[in-house]
């Protein structure tokens, strides 16, 4: 059966450049004056070998389409699973894009191309295939990072300096639109920092190389070869390349990538407030001089924010000192702070400036299962996986409804109990041992006592919208 088409690509655009009515004269003052290069293919020919196909499979139809970022209108990824809410039946094949980063088989793509796969392949451009396990998966930034095995030592990139990126800066992206491994092209920066909504962490490079479906997950070069972007998603109202591409920067992946390849988990710090902007209109009606700062519009009880007394009303205004103008400067500077350290926080209520300490929390739909502790019976058997309390927004991610309860499964690793078990990322484990699961202290409870009892722990999951059981046998290990 042919694959699917998937929907990330890139497209041949053409440049025209118009001149004055002297060409020889203009021609001559823009080459010595901005250097525009006369080609690419030293710098391509160099990099073709480090970027990959992505091959994700699911042996059965989902009920559903995969998780896909939640895009504004017009903006399309680049994952090219049908669009018809029922597919047809029997196996599935979707395309992708990747890059090596790493000689020992670290590959990296989207979280979109391989999310819900059973399977993951890795074609290099010689055509040889390579299965994949899947180190981590970031969906916040739609990042995700595989390994692979193989005796060569393979040719892999270097993360470049995309915060050094000028808007007009030569790029090439490089992928496998439609199936077309190898294929080049180039543009380039039309801005940056983009935010299309597609997330809290939304921080996008905006370029016109032409992107198509199957290049998600492929890598945006600048014009000395290192990598500075990974393709995600265009803006596409016709459904192919209009010009209008974005690339998560490398400033933001190679991070994300460096917390997957440590133990697959991005961590990431936490306050437990909503924000908004301060409108001329809200500033008024809260006396303000003028509209500056982030209003606090929920505070999540029992939160960090919490714990240092802020609350609905309040204007944060600095955090350690380095001020706050809009939400998303608030949102990537607790993001990066260290779980557990200790900052000040500066917020304006009722007109009075003041100052709070807050301990950072970790964000809760990260917080992963914790192994035993020295006090804990180390011979207790590890499932393998990391777990997260269903909040509203990860039920809104994974589109879980309402009256299911449970733990989500956020990470799988691989060769674990679990992984071998069948246990998918997107699982819900709604019951284990037959006790209804709603904590991490219950799941923990149910692993001992089927590993007490020398037999598998039976699960109840929630998956694509239907319920299964799964037994899964325990490693007596520990391990």
């Amino acid at each position: 059966m042919r694959p699917p088409q998937l929907k990330r690509a890139t497209a041949i655009t053409a440049l025209s450049l118009l001149l004055a009515q002297s060409p020889i004269q203009a021609t001559a003052q823009s080459s010595q004056e901005f250097q525009i290069p006369s080609d690419f293919s030293e710098m391509v020919a160099a990099r073709l070998p480090s970027v990959v196909g992505i091959l994700s499979t699911v042996s059965e139809s989902p009920a559903r389409p995969k998780q896909r970022p939640q895009l504004p209108p017009g903006l399309e990824d680049f994952f090219g699973v049908p669009r018809p809410d029922t597919p047809p039946p029997g196996p599935m094949q979707s395309q992708g894009s990747g890059f090596i980063i790493s000689p020992d088989g670290l590959v990296v793509t989207n979280d979109h191309v391989i999310a819900g796969a059973d399977s993951i392949e890795v074609v290099l451009e010689d055509e040889t295939r390579l299965m994949a396990e899947l180190v981590g998966t970031d969906p916040a930034t739609d990042i995700a990072l595989l390994r692979v095995a193989t005796d060569k030592t393979l040719p892999a990139v270097e993360w470049g300096n995309s915060t050094e990126l000028e808007i007009g800066d030569w790029v090439v992206a490089i992928g496998n639109p439609f199936g077309l491994g190898g294929t080049v092209t180039a543009g380039i920066v039309s801005a940056r920092s983009r935010d299309i909504n597609a997330g809290p962490y939304d921080d996008f490079l905006q370029t016109d190389a032409a992107i198509n479906r199957g290049n998600s997950g492929g890598p945006l070069f600048d014009a000395s070869g290192n990598v500075v972007g990974v393709n995600t998603a265009i803006f596409s109202p016709t459904g192919g390349s209009v010009g209008i591409g974005f690339a998560v920067p490398a400033h933001v992946a190679s991070r994300v990538v460096a917390d997957l390849e440590d133990d697959g988990v991005v961590e990431r710090g936490w306050l437990g407030v909503r924000i908004q902007p301060v409108t001329d209109d809200i500033a008024s009606a809260l006396g303000l001089d003028a509209a500056e700062g982030i209003l606090v519009s929920e505070v999540t009880p029992d939160s960090p924010a919490a714990r240092a007394g802020l609350q609905p009303g309040d204007v944060i205004t600095a955090l350690t000192e380095t001020p706050m103008t809009e939400p998303r400067m608030l949102t990537f500077g607790i993001a990066e702070l260290a779980v557990g350290e200790e900052v000040s926080l500066t917020y304006l209520r009722d007109g009075e400036s003041r100052t709070t300490q807050v301990v950072i929390g970790q964000l809760p739909s990260q917080q992963p299962m914790p192994r035993p502790t020295p006090s804990d019976d180390m011979n207790t058997p590890r499932l393998g996986v990391s777990v997260a309390p269903l909040t509203p927004d990860l039920r809104a991610q994974l589109r879980v409804p309402e009256d299911v309860t449970g733990l989500a499964l956020m990470a799988i690793e691989p060769d674990s109990p679990a992984a071998n078990a069948g246990l998918r990322q997107g699982d819900i484990v709604t019951q284990a041992g037959g006790v209804e699961i709603t904590d991490v202290a219950q799941l923990t409870d149910a692993i001992a006592v089927a590993s007490e009892e020398n037999r598998p722990l039976l699960l109840r999951i929630w998956r694509n919208g239907n319920p299964t059981f799964l037994a899964v046998p325990l490693d007596p290990s520990g391990q």
